[in-house]
C-alpha cells in the first residue's frame, strides 16, 4: 500500500547534503586524524561511493523517524553502523585523504572487462526463471 501526498510526512532534511551537515556529523563522532584508525573525507560528495552511502542514509533515516519505538535503533544497527564503519574505514572510499590534507582523487573504478553479448538478456516468458548461467556456451536459466 502506497501513502498518499497527503499521508506522508514532510522530509526534515532538503537533501544529503543538509542531512550529513546538521544530523549526521554530529551524531556520528569519531577520532579522523592523521594517527588514527579512522578516516574521513571533508569533501566526501566528491567520491561517488560515499555519496550514495550517504545518501541512502538519509533516505532510511528520513523513513526510519518516522517509527517512534524501535525506528531509530534498526536505522543505526541496520544502515548506519554498517554504511558509516565502510565509509570510516582506511581501507574504504576515503583511504588517501585526511581532515588535514583534505581531498586526494586516486582511488580508480574496479577494472571490468567487456561481457559477452546477450548475457544479460531478458529471460524467457517463464516468470519463474531468476538467472542466466553461461555453462560452455549453452544458456541455462535456473528457475525458483
Amino acid at each position: 500500500m502506497t501513502e498518499t501526498p497527503e499521508e506522508q510526512q514532510e522530509m526534515v532534511y532538503d537533501n544529503v547534503g543538509e542531512f550529513v551537515q546538521k544530523y549526521l556529523i554530529s551524531v556520528y563522532r569519531r577520532q579522523v586524524s592523521d594517527l588514527s584508525d579512522t578516516v574521513w573525507c571533508p569533501e566526501w560528495w566528491k567520491h561517488p561511493e560515499a555519496f550514495a552511502r550517504l545518501d541512502a542514509l538519509w533516505r532510511a533515516w528520513e523513513h526510519y523517524r518516522q517509527d517512534g519505538a524501535t525506528g531509530m535503533s534498526v536505522w543505526f544497527l541496520d544502515h548506519a553502523d554498517k554504511h558509516m564503519k565502510v565509509l570510516l574505514d582506511p581501507k574504504g572510499p576515503f583511504k588517501y585523504c585526511s581532515v588535514r590534507n583534505g581531498h586526494k582523487d586516486m582511488l580508480i573504478p574496479l577494472p571490468v572487462g567487456e561481457p559477452p553479448e546477450g548475457l544479460f538478456s531478458n529471460p524467457p516468458d517463464d516468470p519463474g526463471a531468476v538467472a542466466r548461467l553461461d555453462t560452455a556456451g549453452s544458456d541455462l536459466w535456473v528457475s525458483r
